[in-house]
This record gives C-alpha cells, structure tokens and sequence, in this order.
C-alpha cells in the first residue's frame, strides 16, 4: 500500500487522522514525519505538522516461529481505538527514558506566565505531572476563563499546542499535554454527545443524513463514539482540516 500524507495541528493529530481514515489502530499504522509543524503567537501564522502514513504489511510484522492469524478489526472496533491512539503509539514503539517532571513543569510555568503577562491577564497556574503515563496536566483559573476557552474551545487548544511544543523540545519521549479550565474539557464532552444523540433522533425521524459543524480530530472522535453502537444510524468523516467534519448518516 502506497503512503498517504496527513497533516493537523500537531503530530498527535495527524496520527489519529490517519487512524481515522484509514481505519486501523496504531498497532497497524506505519508512519513517518514528515514535518513537526510550527507555532506564532497562540496559533498564529502557524504551520501544521505532516505525516506519511499507510497500513502495515501483515507478512512484514509475522513471527518466524508458529504464525498466529489475528481476526481482522471491524471498522466500529477501530473507531474505538483511535480514542487511544497516541497513548498506544507512545507506549508500544517509544523507548523509556528518565524524564524530569519538574523541569518540564518549570518550562510550562515559565512559558505561561510570559504568555498571560503580554495578555495582561491574572491566572492561576496549577501543573502537574503524571510520570508513569507521560503526562502533564495544566489547570488554569482566574477571572477570565472564558477569554482562554475561546470559541469551542479554540484559544485552549492553541495553548496547549504551543506549551506542548515547548515542553516536547530536547525530551527524547514524547509529552501528552492537558490544558483545562473550569472543567471545560468534561463539559465540552458532555455537550457533544449530547448533540450526538439528538442529531441521531433527527436521521432517524427525517431519514435524511445531517453533516454537524467542523471539528478537531479528538471532538470528532467524541461523535464517532457516542453513536458508535447505534443500531440505526451510523457516522463518518468527510472533509479536510481544518473543515473536517462528522456527518450521521442512516444505516442501510
């Protein structure tokens, strides 16, 4: 099978793109970045990452000894996966390597704090960082909030974007980075699947499909996984980024 190229906001996405699209779990993906994408000022004039990717060749990845067939995925089982993409990814291929958690708390810390004083904003910081998963959580709070959150979530996003290319820079495994205020993130997740299954009542009374609003990768994947077990319609994605987006369709 001949590559494909990808391209989303980071390297992260691009992978799931490329999950989602060629409905496989990462297990199955074999991937080469092309670019790692660059940032201006919270999104900015920014440059999306690039990824060659293409479904690994079954033979390529037998063992000598006693070849076991595995039973071939189904396109609902894959959608599941693509939740996990990246911790999979990272979990599977990326070597372990001692990672100092304060030092990366103390470049996110330093970062955000020139960011919030060019915005002449008061926020509180609270970090921290999950060593066994590779993680680090940013919780932001003030007076403000709404200010960061941006339209659907936007301006959040580009925060996190940029401070996870600030804490990813000269660290050998790769960094998941959380930001979240006023627990927008769970809010956010609720309100879609919510939208989820109304748009679903809609198919079904109309029979007529109905193509949602454009999304980034992780809240299409909300959508995919609210109706995923919907016994009467189903979703896909259509579209390229950053107008990608999630359209219900009715099963045939």
């Amino acid at each position: 099978m001949e590559y494909q190229e990808f391209s989303a906001k980071n390297v992260d996405d691009a992978i799931t793109e490329a999950c989602e699209t060629l409905m496989v779990t990462s297990d199955r993906l074999d991937y080469e970045v092309v670019s790692n994408g660059s940032s201006g000022f919270l999104g900015i004039a920014s440059k999306p990452a690039v990824i060659k990717a293409r479904i690994k060749e079954e033979n390529a990845e037998a063992p000598v000894k006693e070849p076991v067939s595995a039973p071939k995925e189904t396109k609902k089982e894959a959608k599941k996966e693509t939740k996990e993409v990246v911790k999979e990814e990272k979990k599977a291929e990326a070597p372990k390597s001692e990672v100092n958690g304060d030092e990366l708390i103390a470049k996110a810390n330093a970062f955000l704090k020139e960011v919030f004083e060019a915005m002449k904003m008061e926020v509180k910081v609270d970090t921290k960082f999950n060593a066994q998963e590779n993680i680090l959580d940013v919780e932001l709070s003030g007076a403000e909030m709404g200010v960061l959150i941006g339209k659907r979530g936007q301006t959040l996003d580009s925060l996190q974007y940029l401070i996870s290319l600030v804490v990813n820079r000269d660290v050998q495994d790769y960094i998941h980075v959380k930001v979240d205020t006023e627990n927008y993130r769970e809010r956010r997740k609720a309100t879609l699947e919510n939208l989820a299954k109304n748009i679903s009542i809609k198919v079904k009374k109309t029979r007529q499909s109905v193509a949602l609003e454009p999304m980034n990768p992780y809240e299409r994947r909300i959508i995919h996984s609210a109706l995923q077990n919907d016994r009467y319609v189903t979703t896909h994605s259509e579209g390229d980024e950053p107008f990608r987006r999630v359209v219900v369709t009715l099963k045939k």
